[in-house]
């Protein structure tokens, strides 16, 4: 059933804006997370969040408004105060009054913000940060780099239209020694809510051209000495995005040195803490990487200059040990030769006296064999003779004609003694000698 009583929205609208003005006329102070938080037209529009401290849950949820009026006085101070500006993620602690329009519905009013909170929020967070990786035992890493003697080749990561960049790239060109770096930009956004990300994206970047290079390998050369980040005019209020847990392991961890120049002179960013060396700005980096360069040219001079002064020492030494020695070398020579002579003198004198006694050794040798020679020879002709003796007693003992004498005979064939009768063929003349005379004869058969 429908009442017949009603009022319209406005109405409604309306009434509930009385309320909260009647029942709520005070201004409270009210501790906030922003969740967005923009400007338009002068004014500026944020969305406030509580979140359950376990679970990090949204519990609570509103919008507010700061008129352009109080965000013209409040934006400035409280940037100057805390370096930052208003971001999502950042806790604040705002002075409101309840807001009911008929048209637009509920929101807080802004009238002031306390940076002081902020402040200490921004503190804790830095802290705790900083606990962390000193607990991943990462914080100091990059301190133990160190830069190369010849760092002359160095990866930018800064904002391609940065003043700054322009400003570092131009000091190390025109650098009073004539000193000649190579560098390589790696494009960053450099302010804003994208920091972080963007400048871990251009560490990715260089990490990948150094060591993930199919040419690379442990014994080749990686294309850069260090790294430099820098930033020129950005706002001083923009660096939350230096100071996340993230963008700091990643620098913490590059194999490479990390010099950072981003250009403000207040409390030091997590990102220089981390890095392998901090300057204030970018013109400040170069001008370290020109001197770190002078002073390894420094070094190469005095180095070149005290060997020169001991190669000047060592040759005047050897100098006066050569003037001395000229001097001495012919007393020395004279003694020596005095040496030598009475040694060749002594060699020959055993030498000869060696030689006459092998002659003498050899004479009597010979003398011996001269009265030998004649008994030997006078021995081997009887040894001979007797020996011819025997030979002819056997030759008689041998001769054909005893044999003859005793009744035997000789049959020949053609001169030869015949001892087989197979040797023999008919008709073939043979002798047969006896004693006495020769029988010829005519084999008829065998």
């Amino acid at each position: 059933m429908k009442s017949s009583e009603h009022i319209t929205l406005y109405e409604l609208n309306r009434l509930v804006k009385e309320v909260i003005e009647c029942e709520m006329p005070n201004e409270y102070w009210v501790e906030a997370e922003l969740s967005e938080c923009r400007e338009s037209r002068g004014h500026c529009y944020m969305e406030l969040i509580q979140k359950d401290e376990q679970s990090a849950t949204p519990i609570a949820k509103a919008s507010a408004k700061c008129w352009a009026p109080k965000w013209m006085v409040i934006r400035p101070y409280f940037e100057r105060a805390t370096s930052q500006h208003l971001h999502a993620g950042m806790k604040v602690l705002l002075k409101v009054y309840p807001h009911f329009h008929e048209a637009y519905g509920f929101s807080w009013i802004v009238t002031d913000i306390d940076p002081t909170f902020t402040l200490g929020d921004m503190a804790r967070k830095r802290q705790e940060i900083i606990r962390q990786l000193k607990e991943e035992g990462v914080f100091d890493l990059q301190k133990e780099l160190r830069l190369p003697l010849f760092c002359q080749r160095i990866a930018v990561i800064s904002s391609q239209t940065a003043a700054g960049y322009g400003d570092f790239s131009h000091q190390l060109d025109d650098n009073t020694y004539g000193f000649k770096f190579h560098t390589q930009l790696f494009p960053a956004v450099m302010q804003g809510e994208g920091t972080s990300q963007s400048i871990i994206a251009a560490l990715g970047r260089i990490f990948s051209k150094c060591y993930e290079n199919p040419e690379y390998s442990e014994d080749s050369d990686i294309p850069f000495d260090c790294v430099v980040i820098i930033r020129g005019g950005g706002a001083t209020s923009d660096m939350s995005g230096f100071d996340t847990l993230e963008l700091a392991e990643n620098v913490a961890n590059f194999p490479l040195p990390i010099i950072t120049g981003i250009g403000h002179d207040r409390d030091e960013s997590i990102l220089d803490m981390v890095s392998h060396i901090r300057v204030k700005t970018p013109t400040a980096a170069a001008a370290l990487l020109i001197d770190h360069l002078k002073g390894v040219l420094d070094t190469i001079d005095g180095a070149q200059s005290l060997i020169t002064h001991y190669a000047q020492q060592k040759l005047s030494t050897m100098k006066l040990r050569l003037v001395t020695a000229q001097e001495i070398l012919p007393k020395l020579f004279s003694m020596v030769k005095t040496r030598q002579e009475a040694k060749i003198d002594s060699l020959s004198n055993r030498m000869l006296s060696a030689i006459q006694q092998r002659i003498v050794e050899h004479q009597a040798r010979l003398h011996s064999a001269e009265e030998r020679i004649p008994i030997l020879i006078n021995r081997q002709l009887m040894a001979e003779q007797h020996h011819l003796q025997l030979i002819e007693e056997k030759t008689k003992a041998l001769d054909p004609s005893l044999l003859l004498a005793r009744g035997y005979s000789i049959t020949l064939h053609q001169g030869k003694a015949v001892k087989d009768v197979s040797t023999l063929q008919p008709g073939d003349e043979i002798e047969t000698r006896l004693a006495k005379g020769t029988i010829h004869s005519k084999v008829i058969t065998s």
